[in-house]
């Protein structure tokens, strides 16, 4: 019986790996106050991309950052989601969402 999915472009071992990526939904506090919210596959490479100048058009200028809030999602659809959900939030609402989670970085 062969190792492969229906389509036969990739093993079940890959399907597995790729599985168990987590996306991430995350909030940065820029040095100007004010917060960015974001999705990635590699939290420590899109931050690093923020502070040089090579991630978001909203957060050039407004470096450095300080990550305050970051959660775990099994696929990217499910992450999108709450980032939007995260965008749709008032100010204080989001400052209650940072506040009321721990950030283990």
């Amino acid at each position: 019986m062969a190792n492969y999915n229906v389509s036969g472009l990739e093993t079940l071992a890959e399907l597995a790996r790729l599985s168990k990526e987590s996306w991430y939904v995350y909030i940065l506090k820029c040095a100007d106050d004010t917060y960015y919210t974001g999705i990635t596959s590699n939290i420590n490479r899109r931050i690093k991309e923020h502070g040089t100048n090579k991630g978001a058009k909203y957060t050039k200028q407004r470096g450095p950052f300080r990550l305050v809030y970051k959660a775990s999602f099994l696929n990217r659809s499910s992450a999108s989601k709450e980032e939007y959900k995260i965008k749709s939030l008032s100010l204080k609402n989001k400052i209650k969402l940072i506040e009321s989670s721990v950030l283990i970085s």
